[in-house]
């Protein structure tokens, strides 16, 4: 999401006539765009930030604008006291401080510069690519969702990204024609919830409906969506991914852990063995298909036997990647305020570990089953000689060739398979 929001606001300040530069004591504005989803990500922003205060100092006409979830959506008086030296504080999602504060001098009224601010972020810089990526960026995020009105007791994301928020189908159809138009081969739709997309707007298309439209664009090759919560993973929706050949066959499904007391206490929903029928929902309709999942460790009050559910649960499911997580405490939250963190940070990492090294286990056997096989690629880039793509359900793959491949999905055969990317030659 961030990904997206930064390549928006790049495109509206080249809009303004601004040019990306590459040594940041180059520039005249810049914009760091936080994230705060663990305590690891916020100290980074942070040290990131007090990092430019010099610069500042040795260029007084340098504008600072600190964005996202570092600012949030509620008032930033905090952050002004901790940061004198950033002149624009902006939430999530939202470039209008920084072109008002880059246009507003001079404007009459303050509906003159919203009106002046709304023609630079109209459609032609809603979500789509600053004019250096295009015809190079075969693969684009794009936004459907914002926000998220879950609240599951560790997550801060509805503290800093605001309620959930659909955004209208029709600037979305907009956004991933105008993608197409710049060459993108690739979109993947984005939502702290995604298969959420409508339901808190009446009258608006579910998911599965979104999907068909964007399928019909012209130049598109590929479709994809993230992340999805198990309790929304519908049988409509899957029955949607597996009847249209652009949407590919892989499901960001996080689980967060494979204990009922600790999803409850997670407030996720779920069980473990609802869970499961989802997985089970999804294997069935699909020959090859990759589900990825996140997983945490370590939450408050997790014993031992608890955390082998989760390691059981890995086994039960197999997945093609576990992005896994050692809890961390976000201010506001429920567990932060209520639930002691009582798992050493010793064991967590330990269990981090034992989460790692079976993930990396099973997707080696699991990459092993494409050996010889063909299999269809769209190649992103170029690096050290080897053109980068990925499969239709989210391989990694390399290839030697002089053939230029950027943006072509072809068939490859798989000559070597690891657990993180595979060899292959065309």
């Amino acid at each position: 999401m961030n990904s997206a929001d930064s390549l928006r606001v790049s495109a509206a300040l080249e809009g303004l006539g601004y040019q990306e530069c590459r040594q940041v004591e180059d520039a005249d504005v810049i914009v760091l765009n936080t994230c705060v989803v663990r305590q690891s990500a916020e100290d980074k922003a942070v040290g990131r930030l007090s990092s430019l205060k010099k610069l500042k100092q040795q260029k007084p006409g340098l504008l600072i604008n600190l964005m996202g979830c570092l600012v949030g959506v509620g008032g930033h008086e905090a952050l002004q006291k901790r940061f004198p030296y950033v002149d624009v504080f902006s939430g999530p999602s939202d470039p209008y401080p920084l072109i008002e504060k880059i246009t507003g001098q001079g404007r009459e009224t303050e509906k003159s510069r919203r009106a002046y601010i709304d023609h630079i972020l109209d459609e032609e810089f809603a979500y789509t690519l600053p004019e250096s990526f295009h015809g190079k960026q075969v693969s684009a995020m794009l936004p459907v969702v914002f926000g998220c009105s879950h609240a599951c007791s560790y997550c801060v994301i509805p503290l800093k990204r605001g309620r959930e928020i659909s955004r209208p189908p029709q600037e979305i159809l907009s956004d991933a024609r105008s993608l197409a138009v710049r060459g993108v081969k690739e979109i993947t739709l984005l939502g702290q919830i995604v298969d959420r997309y409508g339901h808190d707007q009446a009258g608006y298309p579910s998911l599965s409906d979104l999907l068909r439209g964007i399928h019909e664009i012209e130049g598109l090759e590929r479709i994809r969506f993230l992340t999805s919560h198990p309790n929304y993973m519908t049988e409509e929706l899957l029955d949607t991914v597996a009847a249209l050949p652009k949407v590919m066959p892989h499901f960001e499904l996080p689980i967060q852990a494979g204990d009922d007391r600790v999803l409850e206490a997670m407030r996720r929903g779920y069980t473990a063995a609802q869970y499961l029928k989802v997985v089970e929902q999804i294997r069935s309709r699909f020959t090859q298909v990759s589900i990825a999942i996140d997983l945490i460790v370590g939450f408050p009050g997790e014993s031992a036997e608890q955390f082998q559910r989760s390691v059981d649960m890995l086994n039960l499911v197999r997945p093609d990647m576990t992005h896994v997580a050692r809890y961390s405490p976000r201010p506001g939250t429920l567990s932060a305020r209520s639930m002691p963190d009582d798992v050493p940070d010793e064991e967590k990492w330990r269990r981090f570990r034992v989460i790692e090294n079976l993930q990396e286990q099973i997707t080696a056997e699991i990459n092993q089953t494409y050996l010889g096989k063909s299999t269809p690629v769209l190649f992103e880039a170029k690096a050290k000689n080897r053109w980068r793509g990925r499969t239709p359900t989210n391989k990694l793959v390399f290839v030697e060739t002089d053939e230029n491949l950027l943006g072509k999905v072809r068939d490859v055969t798989v000559t070597w398979a690891g657990p993180w990317s595979m060899l292959a030659t065309v």
